[in-house]
């Protein structure tokens, strides 16, 4: 199999093949499901942890928020439309493009997964709208989405993801596989963090709490959703050694350094004038979640090997979502799935 040879969409039912398929791509299946008798059983674990996490934007009452909304300075209100409408933006392009490598998937386990991170990608683009609707009239919502798809600094920063993912839609192979599930782990694990930061920001001074809330569950989403293509990438190469190339571990180190550039520059015009943002702990914080995602893909890290630059955001990491608590500052009790070993969040 050459690597740009073409994908073929998989049947629904082949009835001479095994249930366990053969491979995650081009392997043997009959496209039946039996969670019992899969090739990595790993991934029950993982699908069982993402349908735990579920839940709806309406869960959250926005009304503190809506009280709040006037007091935020004029730069607050600004930024805090412009990044909310830009990764509604980016989340949109989720959902159809998980669905999409859905239909190329061979292992009906990894199918299932992808049908979850699908819909839970649509929950989360639902999110950022409610937050919307619930402080400016839909006019001011559409002038800003607007503003998100002409937005040169956005523009840049975004091309890289949407070329790998035009580039699979339009020329389906192994190969625009692996570039895709790359671009998706900057999407998820890089871009959407440095996003959330800012509303993490305004949180630790008591500001627009709920709204944190529901950037803390989609974070959780995310979280495992850049752990998954990772171990889909990983799985991916060993079963397809050609793909296994020191060119292919060239273009991760490659497409996570030109994100990172790329997010730095976009926060330097983007969260410049946020009190409580330091530029240089923000860029520093970019690498810190470059080498995280590295690591996850069982590579080096490619900056210097430095903690959590920003320890305030440690309040709203990874780790501490992962634990049973209360959520961030006042909000209600809620239970959160505890991360382990078994289903593979060793690394984050």
């Amino acid at each position: 199999m050459e690597i740009y040879s073409p994908l073929q969409k998989s049947k629904l039912l082949n009835h001479d093949e095994p249930n366990r398929s053969t491979g995650i791509i081009n392997g043997h299946s009959s496209g039946l499901l039996n969670w019992n008798d899969i090739a990595y059983p790993q991934m029950y674990d993982l699908y069982q942890t993402l349908l735990s996490n579920f839940w709806k934007a309406q869960e959250i009452n926005m009304q503190d928020d809506i009280k709040q909304w006037d007091s935020l300075s004029a730069i607050e209100k600004e930024i805090f439309l412009r990044v909310n409408t830009q990764l509604a933006s980016l989340d949109s392009l989720q959902t159809p493009t998980m669905s999409q490598v859905m239909d190329y998937v061979t292992d009906s386990s990894f199918k299932a997964i992808f049908a979850v991170i699908s819909q839970q990608e649509a929950v989360h683009n639902e999110s950022y709208s409610y937050i919307l609707s619930s402080l400016v009239p839909l006019s001011e919502q559409n002038r800003r989405f607007n503003e998100a798809k002409a937005d040169p600094i956005v523009q840049k920063r975004n091309q890289l993801i949407l070329n790998a993912y035009e580039q699979f839609r339009q020329t389906p192979s192994p190969q625009h596989l692996f570039e895709l599930g790359v671009n998706s782990i900057i999407l998820e694990g890089i871009y959407f963090y440095a996003g959330f930061a800012f509303f993490y920001n305004l949180a630790r001074q008591q500001k627009m709490l709920k709204t944190s809330t529901m950037i803390s569950y989609i974070q959780r989403d995310e979280m495992q959703h850049a752990y998954f293509i990772s171990q889909f990438i990983r799985i991916l190469l060993a079963e397809n050694p050609q793909l296994n190339t020191e060119k292919n571990v060239q273009y991760i180190y490659g497409s996570i350094s030109k994100a990172v550039e790329l997010e730095k520059k976009w926060a330097g015009a983007i969260l410049k004038d946020i009190n409580g943002i330091n530029l240089a702990e923000f860029e520093g914080y970019v690498e810190y979640l470059a080498n995280k995602r590295l690591r996850q893909l069982g590579l080096k890290n490619l900056y210097e090997d430095i903690d959590n630059p920003m320890p305030w955001i440690h309040v709203f990491s990874d780790e501490m979502i992962n634990e049973t608590k209360s959520d961030f500052f006042e909000q209600k009790s809620r239970t959160y799935t505890k991360v382990t070993q078994s289903n593979g969040f060793d690394e984050l």
